[in-house]
């Protein structure tokens, strides 16, 4: 009996101190965390707003040592207007108003005396110290207002990825692009009452979570700020070095999916997004433009070879430099013959006639099955990120082997990156299909934190494929790159792309036009980090390995130095 009831004391003093730290808990979040927030609301009761205050939640990147920086940020500040009908003497209103801000004298005159009207917006996101400053001079017709807006600390940093808020078709801001949009629902806030009863909430909270149903929240996600950085600043300089329409890139965990970089050049700065001209770079080609990748497939395709048992690591061909399939003529991209070669060669010497040799031993039906169900090609990878397309596969369609053959070299099927560094992944991974993500967890508004789960399937590979394909990538490096493209206490490896461009009214492909990919990932046996680069139209070159190579070597060196990855040689 004794023994009963004590333990009945202790499971009640567990859920005392559990409550007890719940409570701790949200008063630091109401608090500390989101002070700011409130003490702005409560300006807001004796200082008119203009519109009711924009209240949403936090993005936040996450670095190596999983410390959250800010990446969209509520501002709490003023704004100011002016009642033309009120208004004594527009010029000492103006003069005044100038010396404590920036405004345009012209514009101020033109707003301060114009008739029939009781409402002139004149400046917005000011200071505290600016509105404050305002509010005391009590000229007659001035409105000082609270104001709060959506701030982007990092400026242009992932700014494809995070997207912004703006007004919609309902005059209301919402997530437009990116994670604001797709985890709008999350991040906005749909009550104002700040004295909602914190358990029915918190037990509201979890009752919704048990059941899967959307709650209010902050987002951690999976982007390093450090790392970002660094590859903008890289595809900067490929930038002005090659001049590309369109350059891009992204650093990935190919065993998780976790992106820790995901950038697009050009780009824009979020804080000012209203000033671009052309719309089109808010979206974002990574996941919603497909493109024709080149010989960055050719390893998909020995791996796939490999796996079914239509060769094996020592298995050769004779390579003639062109031949004709289906009445269709195939090259190397230099028109030369090798003669009898090794799987190896094919990608160290990227041989197209290689990849087709491999696509011919496996048959359509084997080479579709791999491509289409073993590395999740023509569907959607389901990254968290809004309007993703899959790519186009109307080859395997076919019944044509010549249609099967260019696709194993990268030509006459397209596909997003994502979609791309997702089936590369599974060579890097040891032969499983992962979900790209930017998103780790969400931090609800009640303090509870859920860490998300993301779909990762296989083995599609066998260990020993896998592995195999690890050897021959890490053979490309060590035996094909220039020795300062090497590392030499670290084993790495990759593939260089150069697939030419589609000409859509002509029909074939342009003559001087190329898309340059590059993919890599290390250590090789043990991946941490799969890299992936493309650039569109790069001027000045004809092959990847020109525009690539340096680059990579850089942000593979970089990523080691950042993460301290110790040495496998």
């Amino acid at each position: 009996m004794q023994k009963r009831f004590l333990g009945r004391s202790r499971i009640l003093m567990l859920f005392c101190i559990a409550i007890a730290l719940i409570i701790i808990g949200r008063l630091y979040y109401l608090q500390i965390m989101h002070g700011g927030s409130y003490r702005a609301r409560a300006d807001a009761q004796f200082i008119q707003p203009a519109a009711p205050l924009l209240n949403r939640g936090t993005i936040y990147f996450s670095d190596k040592k999983n410390a959250n920086i800010a990446a969209a940020v509520i501002r709490d500040g003023f704004s100011i207007a002016v009642n033309p009908t009120k208004v004594t003497d527009a010029n000492q209103l103006c003069d005044v108003l100038a010396e404590v801000i920036q405004l345009d004298r012209v514009v101020c005159m033109t707003k301060a005396t114009k008739p029939k009207t009781q409402y002139q917006l004149l400046a917005q996101r000011l200071s505290d110290d600016s509105g404050a400053a305002l509010q005391a001079k009590q000229l007659p017709g001035l409105v000082v207002q609270s104001d709060r807006w959506r701030e982007y600390p990092g400026g242009s940093l992932a700014a494809q990825e995070i997207g912004f808020v703006a007004y919609n078709n309902s005059d209301t801001q919402s997530g437009r692009y990116g994670l604001e949009r797709y985890y709008n629902s999350t991040l906005e806030r749909t009550s104002d009452d700040l004295y909602t009863n914190f358990f029915v909430e918190l037990f509201g909270s979890v009752k919704s979570l048990i059941k899967g149903e959307e709650q209010e929240g902050d987002i951690i996600t999976t982007i390093d700020p450090n790392v970002q950085s660094e590859l903008e600043q890289e595809l900067r300089a490929y930038q002005e070095a090659w001049h590309p329409q369109l350059a891009g890139g992204i650093i990935m965990n190919p065993h998780t999916g976790e992106i820790y970089a995901m950038a697009i050049s050009p780009t824009f700065d979020l804080n000012s997004f209203n000033k671009q001209e052309d719309p089109l770079i808010y979206a974002n080609p990574m996941v919603q433009n497909v493109y024709e990748m080149g010989s960055i497939v050719k390893p998909l395709t020995v791996a796939a070879g490999l796996d079914s048992g239509a060769i094996r690591e020592d298995t050769t061909y004779n390579d003639t430099g062109c031949i004709t399939v289906d009445k269709k003529k195939i090259c190397n991209f230099d028109l030369k013959a090798r003669g009898v070669v090794p799987m190896q060669q094919i990608l160290s010497q990227s041989l197209n006639l290689g990849a087709s040799f491999v696509a011919t031993k496996m048959g359509t039906t084997t080479m579709r099955k791999y491509f289409l169900d073993h590395y999740g090609m023509a569907t959607t990878t389901g990254i968290d990120l809004p309007a993703e397309i899959s790519g186009i596969f109307t080859n395997f369609k076919s019944p044509r082997q010549v249609e099967y053959d260019t696709a194993s070299f990268g030509q006459g099927i397209a596909m997003t990156p994502i979609e791309t560094v997702r089936a590369l992944a599974v060579l890097a991974n040891g032969g499983y299909l992962v979900t790209p993500h930017l998103t780790r967890s969400i931090r609800y508004t009640t303090g509870v934190t859920k860490q998300l789960d993301w779909p990762k399937t296989g083995p599609h590979l066998k260990p020993e494929t896998a592995t195999a394909i690890q050897r021959m990538l890490t053979g490309v490096v060590d035996e094909a790159f220039t020795k300062d493209l090497q590392f030499e206490h670290y084993s790495v490896g990759a593939k260089t792309g150069t697939a030419q461009i589609a000409n859509p009214s002509g029909g074939g492909y342009y003559s001087d036009r190329y898309l340059h990919s590059y993919f890599g990932f290390f250590p090789s046996y043990n991946a941490k980090y799969i890299i992936f680069l493309f650039g569109y139209q790069p001027v000045g070159a004809q092959y990847s390995s020109e525009t690539w190579g340096t680059t990579f070597h850089r942000i593979v060196q970089f990523l080691i130095n950042y993460y301290d990855v110790p040495p496998d040689r």
